[in-house]
């Protein structure tokens, strides 16, 4: 049976799709000693995952620097507290590299809040903004793209929480680590889709978008 792949996925319609749940292990980085130990071990996987967070600032003209980086394989994630470390030389040799594919979501945002840190040159990265347009899909963001390609949905509700808090919560860890790990499996996908084309597209118009609206989600 074919998938079925909207231009656009209908935001009110993603309330009611199952949550994503994250299964693999999640490793928080306190010192530079376990983020030497840590980069070494994702640059020897063929494909990471990557994102970042920073503290909200509430009070206008008050900001945050990067808070946390999280990067992800299939299986694993890692979380590097900034806050504590900063941008040492073993992330920097990461986000350099030229021979692991990094894969993330509206990456230029992330490059430019992770230059304030510390200078680098950006290596082999991969924007997923860049790639979905290949199957047809306008929505640019990782919550519409995934319940677009896998009907599920991720829960943003950490997205605001405090970044830079002493401990993160066990929410906030899962929050960050489906952020980074998703975006390898929503790369996985479109490689896939790209490539069988086995696929239905449809472009959603207002008398469709009212139409599922009253049913059930689209699948």
């Amino acid at each position: 049976m074919k998938r079925t792949i909207y231009n656009k996925f209908d935001k009110q319609l993603i309330a009611k799709l199952p949550v994503v749940k994250y299964s693999g292990r999640i490793i928080t980085i306190l010192s530079e000693g376990e983020a030497e130990r840590a980069v070494d071990y994702l640059l020897s996987q063929p494909i990471i995952g990557i994102d970042s967070e920073t503290r909200p600032a509430f009070r206008k003209g008050h900001t945050y620097k990067v808070s946390l980086l999280q990067v992800a394989t299939q299986d694993i994630c890692f979380l590097f507290r900034l806050n504590f470390i900063g941008l040492p030389p073993c992330l920097i040799r990461l986000l350099e590299n030229k021979q692991v594919p990094m894969v993330g979501l509206s990456l230029q945002n992330d490059l430019r809040a992770l230059h304030e840190r510390a200078p680098f040159k950006p290596g082999r990265f991969i924007d997923l903004q860049q790639m979905v347009g290949k199957v047809g899909i306008q929505d640019m963001s990782l919550q519409k793209l995934y319940a677009n390609l896998f009907h599920q949905r991720i829960c943003k509700r950490q997205r605001l929480s405090n970044w830079e808090a002493d401990v993160l919560t066990e929410k906030q860890k899962e929050y960050a680590a489906i952020d980074a790990w998703s975006c390898i499996l929503i790369y996985d996908e479109i490689l896939s889709l790209t490539a069988t084309g086995d696929y239905d597209y449809v472009v959603v118009t207002p008398e469709l978008k009212e139409k599922a609206s009253a049913e059930e989600p689209v699948n």
